[in-house]
């Protein structure tokens, strides 16, 4: 008999002993781990799952309810990220604890201190401003013609992503990416990949950094406990229903609650408002500071869109669809402000009346007036002025 070497000696008592281990367990064999087999567990790492971030849009911009933050490119600097989304460099620069000059990584986020333009390329802020900057102040109106904005390749903006919004954390002196991730219990790597961090994960104070949203596990389904399935003729007898003993009570009905209707109903035109409606319809959306900087008022397609009040037109110029933009000077620097329309009757300089037709609504599902009252530079909620 050939001697047997204590190696494979070895082996063999190593492997009887595993044997011996798995044979003395009860209960099925917990092949990834979450059993805790030994101590040793995979359920924290699974729970700890986190989604991709979101696409950003053409510009590199991901929009929440509640926020902007931009996704730099290869070799953006902080002014070139600034002058894609269309923020002034050192406001942008101030909000991020960053100077004008910095260079940013390839996938680093950065978090807009406000709301970006319009994507349709079109800054209606910027148009009313400069109608004000031209006015003579004689009132005389200088008729050179304003060139319509040009349609832009990366001006189509993504959808607010579905699901949670993520929390956006402001880094604070002495925090890392491991004390932050340990917070809000999350995977470093995870953190990392949301916000474009380096291979050594270093964050610097006042970053803001987008926490990972973590998988949703499916909620689990309620066992239904098993019913014991009787032949026909037995088990228990079928009880008398009470209507056989006696009748019912007659049944009283309620008058059921009229639902309310959530529609707001745009304000009459009265003649003693200070400002006219520029069309008679229904409001489908109110204005919001920030988000939507007038109301958008629905009506039968090709209404004729008019006048809020005498003035004179400032501006005619049209978005990246081609789409008029309309815009009136009155007095006291007060403009109105007619987008989303069509056939344009008016021209710039010409003087119109209140409740003179300068539009008509436009046709199918667009078939809506957005309409913004401006003080200035700043735009107002144009609904206390219709009434």
């Amino acid at each position: 008999m050939r001697a047997v070497s204590k190696s494979a000696i070895l082996r063999c008592a190593t492997s009887a002993a595993a044997l011996a281990i798995l044979v003395g367990c009860e209960g099925p064999l917990d092949y990834d781990l979450r059993g805790e087999v030994g101590g040793f567990s995979t359920a924290d790492a699974a729970r700890a799952v986190t989604t991709n971030r979101p696409a950003p849009d053409a510009r590199g911009v991901i929009t929440y309810p509640n926020y902007q933050v931009a996704v730099a490119r290869r070799g953006d600097t902080v002014n070139d990220l600034a002058a894609r989304v269309g923020l002034p460099v050192v406001e942008l620069a101030r909000f991020n604890g960053l100077q004008a000059t910095d260079r940013l990584r390839e996938g680093e986020v950065i978090a807009l201190p406000r709301t970006v333009p319009s994507a349709s390329g079109v800054d209606i802020a910027t148009i009313a401003g400069t109608a004000i900057d031209e006015a003579p102040a004689d009132g005389a109106v200088r008729t050179s013609t304003l060139e319509p904005a040009q349609p832009a390749a990366d001006a189509a903006p993504a959808p607010t992503p579905p699901g949670p919004e993520p929390i956006r954390h402001k880094v604070k002196r002495g925090e890392t990416a491991y004390t932050i991730a340990r917070l809000y219990d999350v995977p470093v790597d995870a953190l990392a990949d949301w916000n474009g961090l380096g291979p050594d994960f270093t964050v610097r104070e006042d970053q803001f950094l987008l926490i990972p949203i973590k998988n949703q596990p499916a909620p689990q389904q309620a066992a239904v406990p098993a019913t014991n399935v009787t032949q026909p003729g037995q088990g228990s007898p079928t009880p008398t229903p009470p209507s056989a003993t006696q009748p019912l009570p007659d049944e009283v009905i309620a008058p059921a609650t009229p639902v309310p209707d959530v529609t707001a109903e745009a304000p009459t035109n009265q003649s003693n408002s200070a400002l006219g409606l520029p069309v008679t319809g229904t409001i489908i959306r109110t204005y919001e500071k920030g988000k939507n900087e007038g109301i958008d008022i629905a009506a039968a397609p090709g209404a004729a869109v008019k006048a809020a009040e005498a003035g004179t037109v400032a501006a005619i110029t049209a978005d990246a669809d081609q789409v008029p933009i309309i815009v009136v000077k009155h007095n006291s620097d007060l403009l109105t402000v007619y987008a989303n329309v069509d056939k344009a009757t008016v021209k710039k300089g010409d003087r119109v009346r209140r409740g003179e037709q300068i539009a008509s609504l436009r046709s199918g599902d667009n078939a809506y007036v957005h309409f913004e009252v401006r003080k200035g530079f700043e735009s107002v909620d144009p609904e206390p002025y219709l009434k």
